[in-house]
Formats: structure tokens, C-alpha cells, sequence
């Protein structure tokens, strides 16, 4: 029997891009689907897609995870209405790129809000029922910007920091529930990420070959659904990229300093 059948998979971000395809790619192997993001017309018509191609549960709720107060009505709503989470992917989140001097106060709580405090609340709610039976999978969407900080990302690169922290500890933490804890590293994808990160559209013309395919990454973390897999790191040479970085990191912004400034 598919491991993914009849499981409850909670997605954050499930309007588009990743969060959209880990949907579509884990219903087809039995999931019941449960999509949240801020578009509700969007996660309405995904969730039809689901249930009609694919003949499963999906269910559809409206949610800032910005807000927690909202975060904590909407899972109290799942656990009541649907059951148990088994896996909850956390792929809500947004970027800009700018200089530190150019980055408002404002906007640094507000992506702190979605990348790390909105991730942090979602994870609680359904940690005390993953503990008590002593099994279950969260799945944090990181970003390689998480271990090589370049210019322009200051204000992301350090919640995605955020992220792998919290993700790291939390993983010590849950090891005897038998609860996994992965960390999703990817380098930049084709998503509609960057009609917000990089409104000149420079970095994408740069990096447009290297851009990885969200269905292809989507593939990834399904396939690492309840297995105890510790990181996804892609593509393979950007992770290699930075492990070197942690070995060698003031040669590597010397040497590395043309692709720094891609953006």
C-alpha cells in the first residue's frame, strides 16, 4: 500500500508553485489534501482538481499564517473536522531583494512574520498530536539563501537562517517521538517568487538557466514524505557550493565574489 494513502497533508502555500505541485504529486499517490493559502479562489480550484482527477479528499481553508491568531483557528478547524496531521509542509513564505540600507522596518516584520514566526505557529499546533502517537513529518521549505548569505538578501537569507535553526533544534527535539523533521534547501526555482523578489527581473535574466523546476522539486519532498530524511538540497552543485562556503568562507567571497552579485 502507497505510504501516502489516507494520510492528512497539511500544505501552507498550496495556491502555486511548490506548494501547488507537493499537492497534485502527493494526491496522486492517495493523499487527503488540506490547502491553505490567502487565495481561496485559487485553492478552490485546485482543490476540484484534486478530487476530480485523482478521486481523493481535499479540502480548502483561507489562511494568513502571518496572523496566528487565524493559524490557530484553522488548525483547530482541521483537527476537528478532518483528523490528525501526518504531514505538514511548510512552504508559505515570500522574499525581496535589497540592501540592508534599503530594507524598511516594516517589511523585515512582516516577512519575519510569514517565513519564520508563521512556520514556528503552524508547526506547534500540530506537534502535541504527532508526539502523543508518536509518529508524523514536518517539512520546512528553506532555501540554500539558509547557508550562503549574498548581498541583497539580508533580510531573507536571514529568516531562511531562521528556519534551518529552528528546524535543526527541533529535529533533536522530536528524535525519540519517532516525529522527522526535514529542511527543504532549494536554489532559485521558476515560480512566481521572484515577480515580488525581483521586480527588474535582472537576477532571473542572470540565473534563468540554473532555475530549477518546481515539479521537480515538488517530486523531491514527496518522495521523502514519513522518511527520516534530513536535508533536500538542491541543485547538487549549489549544496556542494556550500559546503565549501562553511569549510572555506573567506576564500570563497573573495573568489566568489562575480556570482555574489548576480542580483
Amino acid at each position: 500500500m502507497n505510504k501516502l494513502q489516507g494520510k492528512v497533508i497539511v500544505i501552507t502555500g498550496a495556491s502555486g508553485g511548490i506548494g501547488k505541485e507537493v499537492a497534485i504529486q502527493a494526491a496522486k499517490q492517495g493523499g487527503r489534501l488540506v490547502l491553505l493559502a490567502r487565495s481561496l479562489d485559487k485553492l478552490h480550484q485546485l482543490r476540484d482538481e484534486l478530487t476530480n482527477q485523482y478521486g481523493v479528499d481535499a479540502y480548502a481553508y483561507k489562511l494568513d499564517v502571518a496572523d496566528t491568531d487565524q493559524v490557530e483557528m484553522v488548525f483547530g478547524d482541521i483537527h476537528a473536522q478532518i483528523g490528525e496531521v501526518d504531514v505538514l509542509v511548510n512552504n508559505a513564505g515570500f522574499g525581496t531583494f535589497k540592501e540592508a540600507l534599503d530594507t524598511e522596518l516594516d517589511e523585515t516584520k512582516a516577512m519575519f512574520a510569514v517565513n519564520v514566526i508563521g512556520l514556528m505557529a503552524c508547526t506547534k499546533l500540530v506537534l502535541p498530536y504527532m508526539k502523543q502517537r508518536k509518529s508524523g513529518h514536518i517539512i520546512n521549505i528553506a532555501s540554500q539563501a539558509g547557508k550562503i548569505a549574498t548581498p541583497k538578501s539580508t533580510l531573507y537569507s536571514s529568516t531562511k537562517f531562521a528556519v534551518l535553526g529552528y528546524s535543526n533544534a527541533l529535529r533533536l527535539e522530536l528524535m525519540e517521538d519517532h516525529v522527522f523533521v526535514t529542511t527543504v534547501n532549494p536554489g532559485p526555482i521558476e515560480t512566481n517568487f521572484f515577480s515580488i523578489a525581483d521586480e527588474s527581473g535582472t537576477y532571473v535574466k542572470n540565473i534563468e538557466k540554473f532555475m530549477l523546476k518546481p515539479g521537480d522539486v515538488a517530486a523531491k519532498i514527496v518522495a521523502a514524505m514519513l522518511t527520516n530524511k534530513r536535508e533536500i538540497n538542491l541543485p547538487g552543485w549549489m549544496d556542494l557550493a556550500g559546503k565549501w562556503y562553511n569549510m572555506f568562507p573567506r576564500i570563497t567571497e573573495t573568489f566568489g565574489k562575480k556570482a555574489f552579485f548576480k542580483k
